[in-house]
């Protein structure tokens, strides 16, 4: 059985990591992370998920992989030998495809807003390492190394270059291809690149060494994505449409508790583990599975502030202007005293960090806090994160599949309200702060 991890559902941050290392925050300076390694090493995987989860914290961070400009440049391959080092040709393709692709990053990092791109292709020469150095350094560039070493990952069987091949022949075919790359491979070596900011990965993981140099990118393991599980109880609350607050769980709340608790059961997970918040409606959920929980405060539920406990009906009658501002922008708005999903997500970094480590989890959150965990696993923008639709009294069971999740809703039958406020159409948020002006209360 795959590994699970549950959501139960019931500005930028002072430093970013980079998978697993602590790098100072990309104020002016944008960062290059150069991926080294022979091919179906995980580069590609490794790329995206970095990505991922730099634009889940807010960095702006963009994937150039050369595979996909080499394919456009010749869309017709036909085998091994178009990587040979003595095919003339061929090298001269790959080199403009390098070029084509640094001068989209220079775009992105330069005149896009861009703060990280992550070059992903093999780069497995030093020459090829020096254009790219020349290339960061020319723009004002910082620049870390990351190399994959070891094993040989999964052959690309799904790989555009082997469309319509039968399997034998394309595993045959992409073999030929890494003796291509052997041929003048030269990987990161601790002597002689010392000078470059570099992380190795051995074997899938299993070893880093790393140096530094003006990037300061860490030799900490990079975590591993399994499959993850999300839903929620109705709170007393929940009933009254009130946000936030700390109630008991109601009547079908606790009844969904039950059926969680069977449903869970019946799944016969080897080695769960179970996460709440500190509120009650999470901790009375978990209760009822008869299992040992862990309570984490980072997974209570969004600060509401002064707004706690009101309804939405209330918040427009009381401070109309917060209500317009918030519409207008849902992900960066933080209510007065309280917080924004921007906030939230710096909250939950070091929760999606243990996600990562652990195999079979049962997350018991809240709906803001499992928006934010959804978005970081199924990638979803800031834009899309805060109306993300997690549903009361239902399992959402996050499976991984090449380079990120699917996810399946199963409903446990009890119903439960509707508390999903849907993105509002055509905000006029100077109109509407306009005329609230003269109601809000001089605090806000």
């Amino acid at each position: 059985m795959g590994r699970r991890i549950s959501l139960f559902r019931t500005n930028f941050h002072p430093k970013i990591w980079i998978l697993g290392a602590c790098v100072p925050q990309f104020t002016n300076c944008p960062t290059m992370v150069i991926l080294v390694g022979l091919p179906a090493r995980g580069k590609t995987y490794i790329s995206r998920k970095l990505t991922r989860y730099l634009n889940w914290i807010g960095t702006p961070t963009r994937v150039f992989n050369v595979g996909e400009y080499r394919r456009e440049a010749v869309p017709n391959y036909k085998n091994y030998e178009f990587f040979r080092h003595d095919n003339p040709e061929g090298v001269e393709i790959r080199r403009h495809c390098a070029l084509a692709a640094l001068k989209d990053v220079r775009t992105y990092l330069s005149s896009e807003e861009g703060q990280v791109a992550v070059f992903d292709a093999t780069n497995t020469t030093r020459e090829r390492r020096e254009v790219i150095l020349e290339f960061a350094k020319e723009n004002g560039y910082k620049v870390g190394f990351r190399g994959s070493w070891g094993g040989l990952g999964q052959v690309k069987l799904s790989s555009p270059d082997h469309r319509g091949r039968g399997q034998d022949e394309a595993v045959a075919d992409f073999l030929q291809r890494i003796e291509c790359y052997k041929a003048t491979y030269e990987p990161l070596d601790d002597e002689l690149d010392s000078g470059l900011s570099h992380i190795n990965r051995f074997n899938v993981g299993l070893r880093y060494l790393g140096g530094c140099a003006g990037t300061h990118l860490g030799t900490q393991r990079c975590p591993h994505v399994g499959t993850r599980w999300s839903s929620g109880g109705q709170s007393q609350l929940n009933l009254r449409g009130r946000i936030g607050g700390d109630s008991d769980l109601s009547p079908r709340g606790q009844q969904y508790a039950q059926a969680l608790s069977r449903f869970i059961r019946s799944q016969e997970i080897p080695e769960l583990k179970v996460w709440t918040s500190h509120m009650k409606r999470t901790i009375q959920t978990a209760e009822a599975l008869g299992v040992p929980y862990e309570q984490w405060k980072a997974l209570n539920e969004i600060d509401a502030g002064v707004c706690e406990e009101m309804t939405y009906e209330e918040i427009q009658e009381r401070y109309p202007k917060e209500l317009a501002l918030r519409d207008q922008d849902k992900y960066r708005y933080r209510y007065p005293k309280g917080e924004s999903y921007e906030d939230l997500v710096q909250r939950l970094e070091p929760v999606i960090m243990e996600l990562e480590r652990q195999e079979n989890v049962l997350v018991v959150c809240h709906q803001a806090v499992m928006r934010c965990l959804l978005a970081y696993f199924l990638d979803k923008s800031a834009d899309e994160l805060p109306y993300l639709k997690c549903p009361l009294h239902t399992v959402l069971k996050l499976t991984p599949v090449a380079y990120g999740c699917e996810v399946e809703p199963i409903f446990l039958n009890i119903e439960a309200v509707n508390t999903h406020r849907a993105r509002p159409q055509n905000v006029d948020i100077n109109r509407t702060a306009a005329d609230a002006l003269n109601t809000v209360p001089e605090h806000f």
